[in-house]
């Protein structure tokens, strides 16, 4: 076994992923998430990250496969991201080896490890399903616009704000301090915004609402808002735009919305898309994950006249768990 390799199984080798591997890395990934894919954007900064590992796996000598774990809830969960299979390897039992392996790795690493998490974004039917519990589900709206569209579009949201619920209150916005860990910690937090699986989803990355995780959550430079500063009955945040490969190449923003008030979930769509309106070029693709009774009310919310519009049907995100 080659000096740098953790480790064979079934005919693979694996590897700790470094920082030259990246070409490579994004090879096997074309046409990965619909050219959705977040990976080019974050592959570096994955490298470096506390209590993440990102595993490769090669056959003679070629890059076939990756996937990543990070380990969060006072080390007792790892939440798996990244999984991708080169295009040849498919369909042969690579990715389920993989997983094995790297599952297997990174609870040496953290013995403390009980459980495994991963979000996904389709249906993979009842025999794959099998293995997890299902912890919760979230609808997903899918917008696309150009940037040029975005000015128009938000007038138009602005508009029909006014005509349905007319003066509103402002949204809070938490400071990552002292505020955000007091709306974090409230025990009665899961309940009153009905949190999906008990946890914050954070662009696909779940994770319980308890002290070690607000580290994690401050990496990510979220903008947070709420309906009101303490114990909140809807909170929101969005991730900062990053690139895509989308169409030879796009920006992508994500908003996750906890609660189930139509109103205020209305209110935040439009406030985080006027926070980020000053960086958005070319172009566009918003995914809006919540509840799943708000998603017919956003879907009329945003149905406009302008260029931006839905570029999927209703989707979900679906919450997974199993013991490790």
């Amino acid at each position: 076994m080659a000096k740098d390799c953790v480790g064979e199984s079934d005919g693979l080798t694996f590897w700790l992923a470094r920082s030259e591997d990246y070409d490579d890395v994004m090879a096997i990934s074309e046409d990965i998430y619909w050219g959705n894919d977040y990976l080019p954007h974050r592959y570096h900064a994955w490298l470096t990250e506390p209590q993440r590992v990102v595993m490769l796996a090669k056959r003679e000598g070629k890059l076939v496969a990756l996937e990543s774990g990070l380990v969060v809830d006072d080390g007792r969960t790892v939440v798996v991201e990244g999984l991708r299979v080169c295009p040849s390897e498919r369909g042969k039992g690579v990715a389920g080896t993989v997983q094995r392996f790297t599952d297997q790795y990174i609870q040496r690493l953290y013995p403390s490890i009980q459980v495994k998490r991963l979000t996904r974004g389709d249906n993979s039917g009842p025999q794959k399903l099998a293995k997890f519990t299902l912890l919760d589900r979230r609808a997903v709206l899918s917008l696309r616009g150009e940037s040029v569209t975005f000015d128009a579009f938000l007038s138009e949201l602005k508009t029909k704000l006014s005509v349905k619920e007319g003066p509103a209150p402002e949204l809070v916005v938490l400071d990552e301090g002292e505020q955000l860990r007091g709306v974090l910690l409230d025990p009665e937090i899961t309940s009153r915004l009905q949190l999906p699986g008990g946890a914050v989803i954070q662009d696909w990355q779940p994770l319980r609402p308890i002290e070690s995780n607000l580290e994690v959550l401050r990496r990510r430079g979220l903008t947070w808002l709420a309906d009101r500063a303490a114990s909140p009955t809807f909170l929101s945040f969005h991730t900062p735009p990053y690139p895509i490969p989308y169409n030879g190449g796009s920006l992508r923003l994500n908003i996750d919305l906890f609660g189930t008030g139509l109103a205020p979930a209305r209110r935040a769509l439009l406030s985080h898309l006027e926070r980020v309106r000053g960086g958005l070029v070319g172009m566009v693709l918003v995914h809006v994950y919540m509840h799943r009774s708000l998603w017919e009310g956003l879907r009329d919310f945003c149905e406009v006249s302008t260029g931006v519009c839905r570029c999927r049907d209703y989707w979900e995100q679906l919450f997974l768990e199993r013991e490790l």
